[in-house]
């Protein structure tokens, strides 16, 4: 088992990085960005290419650079079995969870949220997100870091605004902000055990063993 890039940087010290606004889930270019490393396991190679062979439809060149930058940041996270899994065995659905999994690895702020408020509202079956969910929890933990105190009031709503879509698109909520039970494949779960069992946490009403999210 090949660790996920990365990892080290996951934790309560990792830094609130707000780049996930450059776009979605962006599902097909990460699974073709996925299967270009593997072929290579060389990313700088890897982004390269994808910017030769035009891999996102973006216009400008800084936008593709930029996109291109976020997908590899989220791809890193995984390990080479998971990417392998995303490219070869996954079916459309396994795909959105693991490129969900990959931004939850990425991106604190996701990922915080993901557990503290989806999933434990899931528990409390408090299934609707409400918008004003995701702006007092920026507050709340703007109480304890001067970069999201000092975000202006635009880039918090383009934050909420991004995370909602990317958690409509992986399946996570509905198109209504209701909250969607996770269902895990036996070979998925395996792979996401075998590398951070605690990851099992971003999924709504999945349970670690013990009977524990």
């Amino acid at each position: 088992m090949t660790l996920a890039r990365g990892s080290g940087d996951i934790g309560a010290d990792q830094p609130y990085k707000m780049s996930f606004t450059s776009g979605g889930l962006f599902l097909n270019e990460s699974i073709d960005l996925a299967a270009s490393y593997l072929k290579t396991s060389n990313w700088i190679e890897t982004i390269a290419l994808a910017q030769s062979e035009g891999l996102t439809s973006l216009p400008k060149e800084k936008s593709k650079r930029r996109v291109l930058r976020e997908i590899t940041n989220r791809l890193e996270t995984l390990s080479d079995e998971e990417l392998q899994f995303l490219v070869d065995t996954a079916d459309r659905q396994e795909q959105r969870l693991l490129l969900w999994l990959s931004i939850c690895r990425a991106y604190r702020l996701v990922r915080e949220f993901a557990v503290e408020v989806v999933q434990d509202r899931y528990l409390a079956y408090q299934l609707e997100i409400p918008i004003e969910s995701f702006e007092l929890f920026i507050e709340q933990k703007a109480e304890w870091d001067d970069t999201l105190a000092s975000t202006a009031d635009a880039t918090r709503v383009r934050l909420r605004q991004v995370a909602f879509k990317i958690m409509r698109e992986a399946g996570v909520i509905s198109e209504d902000r209701r909250i969607q039970s996770t269902y895990l494949s036996t070979s998925l779960r395996a792979l996401i055990e075998a590398n951070t069992p605690s990851d099992l946490a971003f999924f709504p009403g999945v349970m670690a063993e013990g009977g524990k999210p």
